[in-house]
């Protein structure tokens, strides 16, 4: 059970459904124990909040008549909820939406990195659906509450705005800030923000108008002069001051993060020229494999030399130990690339190596490809398809073996040399200390005889608390004459790690040899949580930690790959562990479902993107595939899901749904085993465009979900409704529901689903004309998108941004939108969203004039739009604006026969699509025809007809795209005639 004060008084169940609590003393009762935080508040006292100088007859009673009704309204756990003590009531939960924001804010101050920062103060602000206990906030009870979160919230948006210009994202606050400031027109750090976001987007007067505005009113109201430091910012403005000079806007979105490699723990001791040979090799050369066997430090080594290097799209690590399937599914999931449908159901997109291919092409990054022995083959084909796809790309790979890829250049990574071995075994023997002569001598022995390996080296040193250096040393030399006879053939350094492990293994105790097998039969690392889960205790963790078999990274905990596969070499297929691990992350992909649909969705979707490498070690699992089904489509990882649906549940109308989405075949589904699978299937046939096959299921689901009280259901398929009826130019309908849907999602706090509405409602402002409206949920949807990491939904954000920019008359911003937005669905591999930003650049190319440049870009548009017409067997929606540009820049150039033919085919697409406002477009293009053949009649009839079809569905030309419908009434005259 989950409570919110942060907004309307709210109750959510653990599914994520509303809660109903009934009747306002019942309500104010919840409200009071939720303000106290779990402390517990005297009955005299709760009689005194709830009916203040008109208590009931018999107070206690009537108390605790309301306790009971509260009680009954939280369900069957509402005794254990609401507890009486001693001194008083208390609502026994920490999962109040007020303690999540307190602690984001926490995390969010105690981090230096500014793109967590930002991630983190957005979730908190994220948490708020409106002023703190809002149907309560005016009781005294809890006024002061209210005051103090309301206050912390500003807060937070102060702290998130200031982070957000050190990221370079002045252009977005400049508008954004707009709203706060005018609501809270007297703080001075919020006001200030928002004058250096509007001084770094070039818009200077109106950061000095802001100023003048704030000085008048504290003067006015307060009889005060602005504080020194708002004084100081606006002299810098009037001087222009270097000091205020921007960050660098980013090239795509400041919430995308450019690399992933992780922090050492330790540092890198004896390979300081290696690091600088390795990185000289990767200047010259596009792949370079740094070989070895396994505990030689070829992953520290290229970690160490890849972070030192600057590439403009950063620097990025893919570790295939415990992969299994597709490489290239691997590497598009951790560099963020989504999955896209195809055209149609039965043409499917490229394939994964593919996409994955066109998505590098233009990037300049580098790919750290660790433990590339587990698949050499399929790392090897795909490492030559993308080297030759894409320029920029360099690739850091580590292996035992060659990949055996042309170009590519091997760095054989060699033991440590005495002195440096011996540094480190010190530097992790005995940290901060120098050892004595004698156990000097000693450490040079062990490092002799351990090759000068680095993991063998700190195995042994972990053992130096216990043994001493000289113990440690003679144990060893034991152990290697027993093995110079068991193991002769094997290669001499690989006989030296696998003594060390085998003796590192033997003076473990069985609880911990178990508790460590447990642990390696996690492929990607562990919580503590499922170490629990296998058998492994904290104290157990903790022994292992220290005698280094296990890395800790708290809250994750991992294997060394050669201890892992140490370890795992001792379990069979059908040890338990496996299934004790199988039940752990089953279990918590059910655990997670609900929460995906809800206000922890970041957080969950975070924590499953954290364990996939583990989730993907099950298989074979309807449970798991059920529960990860929304995850993954949520992810785009549209192929991997299909592969798992399909494994356990051929034919079900999940896997049908997915199967569209992956271009597998065109599903035909009779019967849905509820609601949502019924929504989902609509949902797909949306997105593909397919309108009518999406109705009806589209008008059970809704139906279905409000007979059911599916809060979620109802908001998705009033989604879906909008997005049908602005398909169909049924603007009033798309109006109504994409509204109504936006609430529920709200309240509910999907941001995914916020996101969905907000799409619309924001097109659906910018054809009526109403652009503020139209920037402030696509600047809403944009702050949604970058924090789900839904990076074709940020492009296409981006994108819109620009359309408003230029119709505010701003084209060099909106330039910089749509360049951005291009940029970012190039990266995705995105043919849909690079078109739409395209278009975008060839608007402001004609608006500017540049007819040329304008000319290009629409018929590069013309020609995709083309293909995928090819696909569907009908014109793509788009082509109708595409054919209006290009025959308006005929028209313009005096072309009236080639302007004719272009709207008459646009005209013709518009009837067969039936969106009347396509249709008006091309009347009016048709109207500038005329006007250059001379007929002035013919131009006025079809003005007035494109004037009342517009009207006829509630969008009238808005004045900001009027330019050339007066551009051709201009030129008819005050009489109807041609001049």
């Amino acid at each position: 059970m989950r409570f919110g004060v942060l907004g309307p008084l709210s109750v959510w169940a653990a599914d994520g459904r509303p809660v109903r609590v009934p009747e306002l003393k019942v309500r104010a009762l919840l409200a009071d124990l939720l303000v106290h935080e779990g402390r517990p508040v005297s009955a005299d006292r709760l009689v005194d909040d709830l009916w203040g100088e008109d208590p009931p007859g018999n107070p206690t009673n009537t108390l605790q008549t309301k306790v009971s009704q509260l009680r009954r309204a939280l369900g069957p756990g509402g005794r254990d909820l609401v507890v009486f003590q001693p001194v008083g009531y208390a609502l026994r939960t920490d999962e109040i939406d007020a303690l999540r924001f307190a602690g984001l804010l926490d995390r969010a101050r105690a981090t230096a990195d500014l793109r967590t920062k930002a991630g983190l103060l957005s979730d908190a602000l994220a948490l708020w659906r409106g002023p703190a206990f809002g149907d309560f906030r005016d009781e005294e009870f809890a006024r002061a509450a209210a005051t103090r979160l309301d206050e912390q919230r500003l807060t937070a948006l102060e702290e998130q705005a200031e982070v957000r210009l050190a990221l370079g994202e002045h252009s977005q606050l400049a508008d954004e800030l707009g709203e706060p400031v005018t609501e809270q027109p007297l703080r001075e750090r919020l006001r200030a923000a928002h004058m250096r976001a509007l001084y770094r987007s070039g818009r200077q007067n109106e950061a000095l108008a802001g100023y003048t505005e704030l000085r008048q009113r504290l003067a006015d109201e307060l009889g005060l002069d602005p504080g020194p430091e708002l004084v100081d910012l606006y002299q810098a403005i009037l001087r222009q001051d270097p000091a205020l000079a921007p960050v660098p806007a980013p090239a795509t979105s400041a919430a995308r993060p450019r690399t992933n490699l992780p922090v050492p723990l330790t540092d890198l001791v004896g390979r300081q020229e290696a690091v600088t040979e390795v990185r000289a090799l990767l200047g010259s050369s596009r792949l370079v494999t740094l070989t070895g066997p396994g505990g030689v430090g070829k992953t520290r080594l290229a970690l160490a030399a890849a972070a030192g290097l600057d590439f403009p799209d950063g620097s990025w690590l893919i570790e295939f130990a415990g992969t299994t399937g597709a490489v290239a599914d691997a590497v598009a999931a951790e560099l963020g690339i989504r999955d896209e449908p195809g055209s149609r159901p039965g043409v499917p997109p490229p394939d994964s190596p593919a996409r994955l291919a066109a998505a590098l092409r233009g990037q300049e990054l580098l790919l750290v490809l660790d433990n590339c022995e587990h698949l050499v083959e399929p790392v090897a084909e795909l490492v030559d398809l993308l080297l030759r796809a894409a320029p920029g790309l360099r690739v850091l790979a580590t292996s035992q073996e060659s990949l055996a890829v042309p170009g590519e250049v091997l760095y054989p990574v060699a033991p440590l040399d005495s002195s440096a071995a011996v540094q480190l075994f010190t530097a992790r023997a005995a940290p901060g200390r120098t050892l004595d002569a004698e156990s000097a001598s000693w450490a040079e022995v062990i490092c002799r005889r351990l090759d000068g390996l680095p993991l063998a080296l700190e195995l042994a040193a972990a053992r130096v608390r216990v043994l001493g250096v000289r113990g440690v040393a003679e144990r060893l030399d034991d152990r290697f004459r027993l093995l110079a006879t068991a193991h002769r053939g094997r290669p001499a350094r690989r006989q030296t790690l696998r003594a060390v492990i085998d003796w590192s293994w033997e003076q473990l105790t069985e609880p911990q040899r178990a508790a460590l097998c447990a642990l390696a039969a996690h492929p990607g690392g562990c919580t503590l949580e499922a170490a629990e889960a296998v058998g492994v205790d904290l104290d157990l963790l903790d022994q292992l930690v220290n005698r280094s078999m296990v890395v800790a990274d708290p809250p994750r905990y991992r294997l060394l790959e050669s201890i892992a596969a140490y370890c795992l070499e001792r379990l069979e297929a059908d040890d338990p562990t496996f299934r004790r691990r199988d039940e752990f992350y089953t279990g918590l992909a059910e655990r997670a479902r609900p929460h995906l649909h809800g206000h922890a969705q970041r957080e969950w979707l975070r924590r499953l993107d954290d364990e996939a490498l583990n989730l993907r070690a099950v298989t074979g699992s309807r449970r798991l595939a059920e529960a990860l089904t929304w995850y993954w489509y949520l992810r785009g990882r549209h192929r991997e899901g299909h592969r798992h649906l399909a494994a356990v549940s051929e034919g079900s109308s999940w896997e049908a749904g997915f199967a569209m989405l992956v271009g597998a075949r065109r599903a035909e589904v009779e019967e849905f085993p509820d609601a949502r699978s019924r929504w989902f299937m609509a949902h797909v046939y949306l997105h593909l465009g397919d309108v009518a096959a999406a109705e009806p299921l589209l008008d059970r689901a809704l139906a279905d979900f409000r007979a059911l009280d599916d809060r979620w259901g109802e908001a998705a398929a009033l989604a879906g409704r909008a997005k049908q009826a602005m398909f169909q130019g049924d603007l009033p309908t798309a109006e109504r529901s994409g509204t109504e849907s936006l609430a529920i999602f709200t309240d509910l706090g999907d941001r995914w689903g916020q996101l969905q509405a907000s799409d619309i409602l924001g097109y659906l402002a910018e054809v009526t004309g109403d652009h503020e409206h139209a920037g402030r949920l696509h600047r809403e949807g944009l702050r949604i998108a970058e924090d789900l990491r839904l990076w074709t939904d940020v492009s296409y954000r981006l994108s819109s941004l620009g359309r408003i920019a230029l119709l505010n008359g701003d084209p060099a911003r909106s330039h910089e939108f749509h360049e951005r937005g291009m940029r970012l669905a190039a990266e995705q591999s995105n043919p849909f969203a690079e078109d739409f930003a395209r278009v975008g650049l060839g608007l402001v190319a004609r608006r500017a004039g540049d007819l040329d440049a304008a000319e290009r870009l629409f018929q590069e548009s013309l020609d995709w739009n083309r293909r995928l017409e090819a696909d569907y067997g009908m014109p793509f929606y788009g082509v109708t604006l595409i054919l209006a540009e290009l025959g308006f820049i005929a028209e313009q150039r005096g072309d009236a026969a080639l302007a004719r033919t272009l709207h008459v085919k646009g005209l013709a697409a518009a009837r067969e699509i039936g969106d009347p406002r396509s249709v008006a477009l091309a009347q009016e293009g048709l109207a500038g025809v005329a006007v250059l053949e001379g007929a002035a009649e013919e131009a006025l009839r079809l003005l007035e007809e494109a004037t009342a079809l517009r009207e006829s569905v509630g969008a009238p030309l808005p004045p900001a795209e009027r330019g050339d419908v007066d551009r051709i009434r201009a030129a008819l005259g005050d009489g109807g005639t041609v001049r």
